[in-house]
């Protein structure tokens, strides 16, 4: 808990801030508020508080949906601990551009009613799955969460895997009513990942197949439960550790989970038209698109809002940039951002030219957003993983379309590699056997074209050999020399003067 005089997990000391924790007695109405658990969720992290977990809060609010959550923790190290301290409260401040004006609102979500850590509390895990309201499940456990792990048994305590420990639990929902099928649930997983809800059902049903269940278990996952494909959108800076202290004073109470996110929201969910009736989501006001095909969807905001973020991160860190709002407000990495977007990214996707122009707007002014302070270097996480879903793809629908290499994106990847190779200031985040593949290359090749070539042909990370892209291996070698002979911010400043920009300032 956090208490006077204490130093919190973060480093801050609350000395000189004498002031009592978050708890559901500083408010009589959050304190008499108990509602049913309708709503199992797999991770506590700042996304899902800032998002799914403030649209309950939300339709509660507004609609009288009337829904508590049950808040499970995915993976040995969490904070189900702090919420369980709080008793499932947080503050949650929402900054932004709403309606054309700038607008800070902060309020206390009270709808989380369990907060479980299945490593040391199994059995209360387990027991969720008896409560008779449970109607929808979300889950949060990172790109890498949806995995088989084919060492889970169904006897663990618990499995390793975040689709071990549901398929437990389901097993066990299914065994305590008897296969009722009005017991199934709503998924609604917010892994990014195309496809999440398939992929879950997928594995799930793997887990039926290894662990040898009964075929009605099997019957029962597959026509009582509805597995939806999800694609969320807000962006969410998190602990806002550099001013908590002020913060603190302005809530008048301390608050280990407080958290920042955007005003700007969006959940488009694949599903059908049960999903849309049983989640009230247009009745309070939310930007909740029910479609039969994601798609289109999420092409547009993986390849431009997210493309856009992966894009500019080496440039910007390497230029001597911290902030995604400083980047593009600079007047010249600005327009380099810009000119990726509308002439590189834009003409590869399939919407109205129109809409995802009027997309891009809103992106870019969402980047511009004064409240939030979004370091490229918390981005820059897994930064090859991204690249290759959230970039790649548009450099090789240009150059298959047009015969040409986007002469922007190709920069952003040569900045990239020299990034990876791991020796300027700023710390490299992660998978190891990738951190070892770069750190190995550069060592091994002092040619930069067999450097490159190298990189390039490595099908694991890529999901294909690059060398095949006719111009692309010598095209960032010649940008990596540069960068190598004049120094990053030179070398990025010489590159930009090639290019038009000044449509884009």
């Amino acid at each position: 808990m956090y208490v006077h005089g204490k130093t919190s997990r973060y480093g801050i000391n609350s000395k000189k801030l004498a002031l009592p924790p978050l708890k559901r007695s500083l408010d009589p109405e959050i304190q008499l508020t108990q509602r049913p658990i309708k709503v199992l969720q797999f991770g506590e992290g700042n996304f899902l508080r800032a998002f799914a977990d403030w649209m309950v809060y939300t339709m509660n609010k507004k609609v009288g949906f009337d829904a508590g959550i049950a808040v499970v923790q995915p993976i040995a190290q969490g904070l189900t601990h702090l919420l369980q301290e709080q008793e499932g409260l947080y503050t949650l401040i929402l900054k932004g551009i709403k309606d054309n004006t700038p607008v800070r609102e902060k309020m206390i979500v009270d709808c989380v009613q369990e907060a479980m850590d299945p490593y040391q509390d199994y059995e209360k895990f387990m027991g969720t799955a008896q409560l008779p309201d449970l109607r929808f499940l979300i889950s949060n456990t990172t790109e890498a969460g949806i995995t088989v792990d084919e060492n889970d048994l169904e006897k663990d305590r618990p499995q390793n895997s975040f689709p071990g420990k549901l398929t437990a639990w389901l097993y066990a929902r299914y065994q305590h009513f008897d296969g009722n099928r009005s017991k199934g649930l709503i998924l609604l997983p917010c892994e990014l990942i195309d496809k999440n809800g398939e992929k879950l059902k997928k594995a799930i049903l793997k887990f039926v197949d290894i662990w040898e269940l009964e075929e009605g278990f099997r019957l029962w996952i597959e026509n009582s439960n509805y597995f939806c494909n999800t694609l969320v959108d807000r962006i969410v800076p998190g602990f806002p550790k550099d001013n908590f202290e002020e913060i603190t004073e302005e809530l008048g109470y301390h608050d280990q989970l407080v958290v920042e996110g955007e005003q700007f929201h969006l959940w488009v969910i694949e599903g059908p038209d049960q999903v849309r009736e049983e989640f009230p989501s247009a009745e309070a006001g939310l930007n909740v698109i029910f479609t039969d095909d994601l798609k289109p969807y999420r092409s547009r905001k993986v390849h431009i809002l997210n493309g856009a973020h992966t894009f500019m991160v080496p440039i910007g860190l390497l230029y001597g940039l911290v902030a995604v709002r400083e980047t593009v407000e600079h007047p010249v990495l600005g327009a380099l951002v810009k000119k990726a977007i509308y002439e590189e990214i834009i003409p590869t996707l399939s919407l109205p030219k129109s809409e995802l122009e009027a997309f891009a707007r809103s992106v870019l002014e969402r980047f511009r957003n004064p409240y939030i302070h979004h370091q490229l270097i918390s981005i820059s996480l897994n930064s090859i993983s991204k690249f290759k879903t959230r970039v790649l793809p548009s450099l090789l629908q240009y150059f298959s379309q047009s015969g040409q290499l986007p002469e922007c994106t190709v920069f952003s990847m040569a900045a990239l590699l020299w990034f990876y190779r791991g020796k300027g200031d700023f710390p490299l985040n992660d998978n190891q056997e990738v951190l070892n593949f770069f750190q190995s290359s550069w060592k091994e090749f002092s040619d930069l074209g067999q450097l490159v070539s190298k990189i390039l042909e490595n099908e694991d990370l890529w999901g294909q050999n690059l060398t095949d892209i006719m111009g692309l291996t010598g095209k960032i070698a010649s940008h990596i020399r540069s960068i190598q002979q004049h120094g990053a911010k030179k070398a990025i400043d010489l590159f930009t003067r090639e290019m038009s920009l000044n449509s884009y300032e």
